[in-house]
């Protein structure tokens, strides 16, 4: 995705966001630097992973260990007050989740160059998000039909009246959009913020423009990877519930 913004009215110049390195790969043009930022931040992911139960033990824990016991616990906690015992399934996803889309949102924080950047936050792209999305609202209807059966799956559409049938379908279908352009839209402004401070701002103070900016944009990456895993679990909650629960 690609924005043209003017710069100043009275010199009429316009600055492009949103532009990639670009490659056609079978007839399609694809981001490729998106491509290159995502797939490294799920090799830190798998990294931190492979060290995390590489140094693993029962005694007494390592620094990593504590902090990753810790995230567990805490999602645990989330999930079983919201599911009951049945949620640990969501634990895994809700995890990797939220910690990969905060690597994602934090990758832009390497210095790369500007316009375009070689290791942009590949959440700013609507794909990715968009791909997430759709990922989580597939596995919740999975496991609404598992939790439910296929009859009481079907007939929850109709609650509480058969006159919301057109009501819930289209909060279904809306589920993956909100949850796309609600990381897309967060990431996107703060790249956009960036942008528009590197064109405006004198050289000698754009330094100290995006020291006072990073650290709010990391705390809206964390913020918005928090969020992303918390819908996660809720949309899986209200897929597992049933009439006993």
């Amino acid at each position: 995705m690609s924005l043209a913004v003017p710069t100043s009215p009275l010199i009429g110049a316009t600055l492009s966001i949103g532009d990639h390195i670009t490659r056609k790969w079978f007839g399609l043009t694809v981001n490729v630097d998106v491509v290159w930022s995502t797939l490294i931040a799920g090799a830190v992911l798998l990294i931190l992973g492979y060290l995390v139960a590489r140094k693993a033990t029962s005694g007494v824990p390592g620094r990593l260990q504590l902090a990753w016991e810790t995230i567990v616990t805490q999602v645990e906690d989330l999930v079983e007050s919201s599911i009951g015992p049945a949620g640990r399934s969501i634990v895994p996803l809700a995890l990797t989740l939220g910690l990969f889309i905060l690597l994602c949102n934090w990758i832009e924080l390497i210095p790369s160059g500007h316009n375009p950047e070689y290791l942009p936050a590949p959440t700013a792209d609507v794909n990715l998000p968009a791909a997430m999305a759709v990922f989580v609202i597939v596995g919740v209807h999975i496991y609404s039909i598992r939790a439910r059966g296929l009859r009481k799956y079907t007939a929850h559409y109709f609650q509480p009246y058969k006159a919301m049938f057109p009501i819930n379908v289209i909060e279904e279908i809306t589920k993956p959009i909100t949850l796309t352009f609600r990381l897309f839209g967060n990431l996107f402004s703060g790249g956009l913020m960036i942008a528009v401070m590197a064109s405006l701002l004198p050289i000698y103070i754009l330094p100290v423009g995006e020291l006072v900016w990073k650290p709010f944009d990391m705390f809206i990456g964390a913020i918005q990877a928090f969020i992303f895993a918390l819908l996660t679990v809720i949309y899986f909650s209200m897929a597992m519930s049933t009439e006993d629960h």
